[in-house]
C-alpha cells in the first residue's frame, strides 16, 4: 500500500494544484489525505478508485484549510458533509512530469529543488528527508517553505517549449543527486541511504515512462540500475566499504544488470550520446566482467575520454586518471594527477588523496601510499569510508 500511495501522491497533488492553485495549501491537504488512507484502507479495504478517493478527501481538506475561520467552518459543517465541494476531475493522465518540472524551477537553489522534489513528488515527509540528509528537520522545512513561496507565482503548468530542454536537464540532475546521496552518503555512519536511491530509481522510471524516446533519461535510469546492482556487495559485515575489485560479484543483482545493459545498449544505438549514457556504458563494462581481472579498462578509458569532452568535471577527471593507470601504468596516472590537482574543485578533496594512495600502492611505494590513505581518512566526512581508508593505510605497513 505504501508503494501505491507514493505513486498516487504526485498525481493527486497535481490535480489539486491545477484546479485550486496554492501549492502550499494543496500539498498539506494531500499529506492529510494520504494519512487518512494509510489509516482507513487497511481496515475498510482498498477503494475501487484509490486516486479519486484521495482527490476527494484532499479537496475537502483543502477547503477546510482555506476556511480558516473556525466559527464559520462549524456553521457550514452540516452542509459541507453532505456534498463534495468543487472536486477536480479525476484524470487518467499522470502529471508527475509537470510536477517534477515545477519542483526543479530555475528560481530555486539546488538544495531546495532536491528537498521539494522528495516532498512533493516522492511523498517523503519532512522528517524523512531530514534524516536522509542528516540535517535538522527545521532546515528542510525552511527549504521547502522558501521553495513553495518562490514558485507560487509560476502557476502549475509545463514551462514554455524553449525552456523544456534546460528544465529537463535540471530534473535529471536532481534525480542524479538524490540517487548518489543514497548510494554513497556524503556524511554519517552509513554508506547507503537506500530510501533515497530507491526513490530516485522509482521517479526516474516514471520519467522514462513519460519520455520513452529521450536517450539521456534512458541513460540515467540505466546508470542507476547498473550502479545499484552492486550495492549488495559494497559493504562488509562490519559496515566497511568493499572496493569494486574486491566485491563478490556473485551477489550482484543480475536482474538489474540485465535490465540496465539492455536499456543502455538500446539507447546508445538510437539516440544522441550524452553524459548519463556514457556513465551507464562505463558501469555496464564493469558489471559485465565476471572477475575484476576481466575488466576491459581500455574500453573504459575510451568512454572516459568521451565523457571528459561531453561533460568535464572533477570526479570525471579522477576516474579517468584511474583508468589511465590501469591501461598505461601507475606512473603515467600519477603524472596526470599532479596536473589535475591544480583544479580548485579538487583542492583538499579526500578523493584526490585516496586516488593518489591507490596509484602509489600500484607503483610499489607503500610508505607514500600509507601517508595519503591517512590524509584521505582525515578529510572524509563519511564514517564507513574513513574506516576503510584507515584499514588501507594499515595494510601498507
Amino acid at each position: 500500500m505504501e508503494t501505491l500511495l507514493r505513486e498516487l501522491a504526485p498525481q493527486v497533488l497535481t490535480a489539486l494544484v491545477r484546479h485550486h492553485g496554492g501549492f502550499d495549501t494543496c500539498e498539506d491537504a494531500v499529506q492529510e489525505a494520504l494519512l487518512a488512507a494509510a489509516m482507513q484502507w487497511p481496515v475498510e479495504g482498498l477503494p475501487d478508485n484509490p486516486k479519486a478517493w484521495l482527490i476527494t478527501v484532499a479537496s475537502r481538506r483543502r477547503t477546510e484549510l482555506w476556511r480558516s475561520d473556525t466559527a464559520r467552518r462549524r456553521r457550514e459543517e452540516t452542509v459541507f458533509a453532505r456534498s463534495v465541494p468543487d472536486v477536480p476531475e479525476v484524470s487518467a493522465v499522470d502529471d508527475s512530469l509537470t510536477l517534477l518540472f515545477l519542483c526543479c524551477h530555475p528560481a530555486l537553489t539546488e538544495a531546495s529543488q532536491v528537498a521539494l522534489t522528495l516532498r512533493a513528488v516522492g511523498g517523503l515527509t519532512t522528517a524523512e528527508i531530514a534524516r536522509a540528509f542528516l540535517v535538522p528537520e527545521s532546515t528542510i522545512a525552511q527549504r521547502i517553505s522558501r521553495a513553495k513561496a518562490r514558485i507560487k507565482a509560476a502557476g502549475f503548468a509545463m514551462p514554455p517549449p524553449a525552456e523544456l530542454p534546460e528544465r529537463l536537464r535540471a530534473v535529471q540532475h536532481v534525480l542524479y543527486l538524490i540517487f548518489n546521496e543514497g548510494y554513497t552518503a556524503s556524511a554519517g555512519s552509513s554508506l547507503h541511504r537506500v530510501e533515497l536511491s530507491a526513490e530516485a530509481i522509482r521517479l526516474t522510471r516514471q520519467l522514462r515512462a513519460q519520455l520513452p524516446d529521450d536517450g539521456e533519461v534512458a541513460g540515467l535510469l540505466a546508470l542507476m540500475l547498473l550502479t545499484d546492482a552492486r550495492r549488495p556487495a559494497r559493504v562488509s559485515a562490519d559496515g566497511t566499504p568493499v572496493p569494486l575489485d574486491e566485491q563478490d560479484r556473485a551477489s550482484w543483482n543480475a536482474a538489474l544488470i540485465a535490465e540496465g545493459v539492455e536499456l543502455i545498449t538500446g539507447t546508445l544505438a538510437s539516440a544522441p550520446i550524452g553524459p548519463y549514457q556514457l556513465q551507464a556504458a562505463i558501469s555496464a563494462v564493469h558489471d559485465e566482467a565476471a572477475h575484476a581481472g576481466d575488466t576491459d579498462w581500455a574500453q573504459i578509458l575510451t568512454l572516459y575520454e568521451l565523457l571528459r569532452t561531453v561533460s568535464p568535471g572533477p570526479m570525471v577527471t579522477l576516474n579517468r586518471i584511474v583508468a589511465v593507470a590501469m591501461v598505461r601504468g601507475p606512473t603515467e596516472g600519477l603524472a596526470e594527477l599532479d596536473v589535475a590537482v591544480a583544479d580548485p574543485a579538487l583542492a583538499d578533496h579526500y578523493r584526490v588523496d585516496a586516488v593518489r594512495a591507490h596509484l602509489l600502492a600500484l607503483a610499489g611505494d607503500r610508505a607514500a601510499a600509507r601517508k595519503h590513505y591517512e590524509l584521505a581518512a582525515r578529510r572524509t566526512l563519511s564514517q564507513p569510508e574513513r574506516h576503510y581508508l584507515i584499514s588501507k593505510a594499515a595494510a601498507m605497513g
